[in-house]
This record gives structure tokens, C-alpha cells and sequence, in this order.
């Protein structure tokens, strides 16, 4: 998946980007409104194809609401009349009529600062689910799987239905967000267990080793030496 971080301060920007690096996003940075519009105009910005000139379409949008050039409702109306691409407005700014106006402007979705890194990646899911759902040129990729979030389920493709703990599930849709890509061990352990703790992530190998029992050996979740792990997509080389 490709997102824009569009950010003015140099710090906060570089976090975001490698926290979503770390989980295998594809992100590009802007620090301006011009610089994020121009981009997107550059690249196509309809988060299905990829632009002529080789450089990524967007399929999401980080915006931060107040940047030296322009407001981030600027570039909500210089982004609507343009795409459709999803925005998550990730801001300060906490008043009732700032939340209105950002979702009135063309947001998808509102996060306040300080955040964390589980939670806006929540965010993004549901905000990216909501908008395949709207456009059939997102196909949803095939994983040999069908995950129910909800139920904590998995439908094998024999028909199988397999029940997985509420922390398997969550580990399974973590890596099942980016498939073929690894994660990182750290990021599977914020994200999961809410802890960046080293001596916790024996608790990770467990849950690796029992959602390997548990789907058996038509879905391959692998060891990244040195990384992490990733869910491998049909007909990757193991």
C-alpha cells in the first residue's frame, strides 16, 4: 500500500514514515500543501493505477490540518476535486467545529495527536475497507483466506473454518494488511500487544507458531531472518 504523509514538522514526519515503513507501506512526504497537491497531480492520485511517469498513485493520504502555506482544508478541496483517494486527518487541532469542517471538507477520517501507532493504523484499515468498498477497481487480494475480523474466523478455501484468540487474529490481520512484505518484530509487537518491550517478543513466536498449527500449511507465514515475519501470497516462492 502507498500513502502521503503530508507534515510540516521534520520530526514527527520522519516517525510516521518509518513506522509505516516498518509494517511494509510504501510512503512518500510532503511538508507543504502546494508540495502534497502537486505531487498527487503528478502521480494520479486515484490509489488504483500508477502514473506515466513511473512514480506511485496514492492510495491514502495522511494530512496534518495546519501547514505554513496552506490550511488542510485547502488541500481537502484541491484533493476532492481531483480523486477520491481516502484522507485521515492526523492533527491537533481537537475542537468539535475543526472535526466538522476537516469531514465536511472531503476527510475520511479524524486523529488527534499525540496518537498511537495501533490505533491510526486501525484507522487507515477501516478507512481503506470503507473505500474498496465504494470502488470495484480495488480488487481485494487473494490469500488463500477469507479473515472475519469480527468473529476472529477463518474460512479456509476447502471450507475449513478455523477459530482463532482475539491476538491471533489481530497478528494475522497485521500481516495480512501487507502480504508478501515482512514486518517487523517490532512493529508486530506495538501494534499487537501494544509494547515495544524486547523481552515480550517471545510471546509473538507463540502466536506465530500456533496460527501455523492452526491454518496449516496452505497459509505460509514465514520467518524474516533478522526482521520479522511475513504472510506469503499464493504462489510466492517459499
Amino acid at each position: 500500500m502507498r500513502a502521503l504523509v503530508v507534515e510540516d514538522d521534520a520530526g514527527l514526519a520522519e516517525a510516521l514514515v518509518q513506522a509505516l515503513r516498518s509494517r511494509g507501506w510504501q510512503v512518500r512526504h510532503a511538508a507543504t500543501a502546494q508540495e502534497a497537491v502537486a505531487h498527487l497531480d503528478a502521480a494520479g492520485a486515484t490509489g488504483a493505477t500508477d502514473s506515466g511517469d513511473g512514480r506511485d498513485a496514492v492510495d491514502l493520504v495522511l494530512l496534518d490540518m495546519g501547514l505554513p502555506d496552506h490550511d488542510g482544508l485547502w488541500v481537502c478541496q484541491q484533493v476532492r476535486a481531483r480523486s477520491s483517494v481516502p484522507i485521515v486527518a492526523v492533527t491537533a487541532r481537537r475542537t468539535e467545529s475543526a472535526v466538522v469542517g476537516a469531514l465536511r471538507a472531503g476527510v475520511d477520517d479524524y486523529v488527534t495527536k499525540p496518537y498511537s501507532t495501533a490505533v491510526l493504523l486501525a484507522r487507515m484499515d477501516a478507512v481503506l475497507r470503507r473505500s474498496r468498498g465504494r470502488s470495484a477497481e480495488a480488487p481485494a487480494v487473494d490469500l488463500g483466506f477469507e479473515h472475519d475480523r469480527t468473529s476472529r474466523e477463518v474460512r479456509l478455501h476447502d471450507g475449513t473454518l478455523v477459530a482463532l484468540t482475539a491476538k491471533e487474529s489481530e497478528l494475522l490481520g497485521a500481516l495480512a494488511r501487507t502480504p508478501g512484505v515482512p514486518v517487523t518484530r517490532a512493529a508486530l509487537m506495538e501494534e499487537v500487544w501494544d509494547t515495544t518491550w524486547v523481552g515480550a517478543s517471545r510471546t509473538l513466536d507463540v502466536h506465530v507458531a500456533a496460527l501455523r498449527a492452526k491454518l496449516g500449511a496452505d497459509v505460509r507465514i514465514e520467518t524474516v531472518r533478522g526482521v520479522g515475519y511475513r504472510l506469503a501470497r499464493p504462489g510466492d516462492t517459499p
